[in-house]
């Protein structure tokens, strides 16, 4: 395996960094730096999704040992995509645990070493984050043998009762994770609820559903898409990869719009990326 992040500590925070917050009794999130990362399950039994920043996995390890005790490894990792702030400790964890990382098909050249991502569009419309993303990591990491693509008929290994739905646009191979008997979404990127290009709103992280970060974007048609998809799921709660976790009728009415208005509301007016065709 190779990480090409291992030396691309990236100094960005948020006032919510080290924060974890337990959804329900086997869904808790917490935030690492500026990224939200799950651990889904009980002490006997248990999943990490994304693994947050780079050189974060003492962070990691230590939450893990403060919920389900010393010693303990979760069944798999599952990985929402593969940009740095999502994989960031996933070759520590590895070694560390000797897991399997399962991510969709469409993501595997991401992860094991063949392609970089689109490098971040600087020019788009958006704050400083936006302005200063060309400087984040677009490099491909290495997995070899230890990462997989999820199983072709839905289902999440670990994780009995959810499934995953593919929701592209922000990267390719991009999926979200639901489960039908409480209606919990892992939304990763396909919507946050914090302005993720603007740097005072992810220090404050200020609450607001708005479509996924822009500067990674690069198909904003499949964006809006995804967005529409997960909508009709009336997900009741979601943890989304940046921002606090959103339910109730706050997360039903925001997505409602969201996914009414799309374009005005996350496509940004220009950029590499955003495609002419929307109107």
């Amino acid at each position: 395996m190779k990480d090409t992040l291992a030396d691309n500590y990236i100094p960005m925070t948020s006032i919510r960094s080290g924060v974890g917050e337990e959804v329900s009794h086997d869904l808790f999130c917490y935030t690492n730096q500026i990224v939200n990362i799950s651990l889904v399950g009980t002490a006997e039994d248990w999943v990490l999704v994304d693994t947050g920043m780079p050189q974060s996995a003492n962070h990691v390890l230590k939450i893990v040992e403060d919920r389900f005790g010393a010693e303990s490894r979760p069944k798999a990792i599952i990985l929402t995509h593969g940009h740095f702030d999502h994989v960031g400790a996933v070759i520590d964890l590895v070694v560390a645990w000797n897991v399997f990382v399962y991510a969709h098909e469409l993501e595997l050249p991401y992860l094991t070493g063949q392609t970089s991502y689109p490098e971040p569009d600087g020019s788009v419309e958006g704050g400083i984050l936006a302005k200063i993303s060309p400087f984040f990591p677009n490099e491909p990491i290495n997995l070899g043998s230890h990462v997989r693509a999820l199983p072709s008929d839905g289902s999440i290994p670990g994780m009995p009762g959810w499934r995953w739905i593919h929701t592209s646009g922000h990267t390719p191979g991009h999926v979200s994770l639901f489960r039908d008997m409480d209606r919990a979404l892992i939304a990763g990127d396909a919507f946050v609820t914090v302005e993720q290009d603007s740097l005072y709103k992810v220090i404050t992280q200020k609450k607001q559903l708005t479509g996924p970060p822009v500067y990674f974007t690069t198909d904003w048609h499949a964006a809006e898409q995804s967005v529409k998809k997960l909508e009709v799921l009336k997900p009741s709660v979601a943890i989304t990869g940046h921002g606090v976790p959103m339910s109730g009728e706050e997360l039903t009415s925001g997505l409602s719009q969201l996914a009414a208005d799309f374009k005005r509301i996350a496509v940004p007016g220009h950029g590499r990326y955003v495609d002419n065709k929307i109107q």
